[in-house]
């Protein structure tokens, strides 16, 4: 594994979305990680494009999630600068983070999804998924402004809700079932995660609940699934993670319907690294301490741009 002692890395975090409180949080966890195994750590509180990044930093570990960090702006800068960052590139985390892109990815490589369409949110165009149903800002993370609406009343809310987003939202039929996720390390996959929130579905409450001070989340790493349909999960993810052309890292979520069929929602190209995420309870599941779990994503970075 490769040896950081003394190495300057350049800690990202922050961001002007609506995930910055997150954003804060995961950065806490991995400055101590890098400082543990001996790096020095430059951290940068990033609001917008004017930023500054030390010179002879080996890299920028990039801990922006949502809107900035996540999307391809940030990648880009760091590009133009002639900065090395870790995670997936320009072009990659502008396909993942959004949501109806990724899903045309998906399709066309064959990558069971959800049956979706887009919105257009001054009623122009008809609703083609029936209720139940998800609706969903296109470019968003961490469930934010998701709803899951069984009723007209519900779905009423969140047409209402969703124009805080953008001029559209997207609309995908309901997967009954478990909520899976699963990591991906360079070309490992992690043990799937099965997500189970105490109540309602896993909104930004129950992902955070230090945030909010309400709900809460059991978590079950390996989840509990027959060989078969742990291999048919996993050989989703990784299809879909491929499909985008996403480097590096990140973590693909799931539904798994009742027959055991899955599909695949979205691919979070930065996820979270806080002490309630799950992206490291799945490493740890196979062994990968926390901060080696840091220092590989550094070297697969490296490794991905030299």
């Amino acid at each position: 594994m490769l040896d950081i002692t003394g190495k300057k890395i350049a800690v990202l975090f922050g961001g002007p979305g609506s995930e910055r409180a997150v954003s804060v949080k995961t950065a806490e966890s991995v400055v101590a990680a890098l400082k543990s195994k001996g790096a020095e750590v430059v951290e940068v509180d990033v609001t917008g494009p004017d930023f500054d990044v030390p010179s002879d930093a080996l890299i920028a570990m990039n801990l922006i999630h949502g809107t900035f960090g996540e999307d391809g702006q940030i990648q880009a800068i760091l590009e133009e600068r002639g900065i090395r960052y870790t995670g997936a590139g320009v072009v990659s985390s502008r396909v993942a983070f959004d949501k109806g892109q990724s899903k045309e990815k998906f399709i066309a490589a064959g990558v069971p999804t959800p049956r979706s369409q887009n919105y257009l949110l001054d009623g122009s165009g008809a609703l083609e998924i029936s209720i139940p149903l998800v609706s969903k800002p296109p470019r968003e993370g961490s469930s934010v402004g998701v709803h899951i609406c069984r009723t007209e009343e519900e779905w009423t809310k969140a047409v209402e809700e969703a124009k805080k987003f953008g001029s559209s939202t997207l609309v995908e039929e309901f997967i009954e079932g478990k909520e899976l996720t699963i990591g991906i390390l360079g070309d490992q996959v992690l043990p799937i995660i099965h997500i189970e929130p105490v109540e309602g579905f896993y909104d930004i409450n129950n992902k955070y609940p230090w945030m909010s001070g309400t709900g809460k989340t059991l978590y079950h790493c390996p989840a509990e699934l027959d060989e078969a349909t742990t291999k048919r999960v996993q050989e989703a993810a990784m299809a879909a993670f491929s499909s985008c052309g996403t480097e590096v890292y990140g973590r693909v979520d799931v539904m798994l319907r009742h027959d055991n069929e899955p599909f695949v929602l979205e691919i979070n190209t930065i996820p979270g690294m806080t002490s309630s995420s799950l992206l490291p309870k799945a490493a740890l599941a196979v062994g990968i301490e926390f901060p080696d779990l840091c220092v590989r994503i550094i070297e697969l970075s490296l490794e991905a741009r030299p």
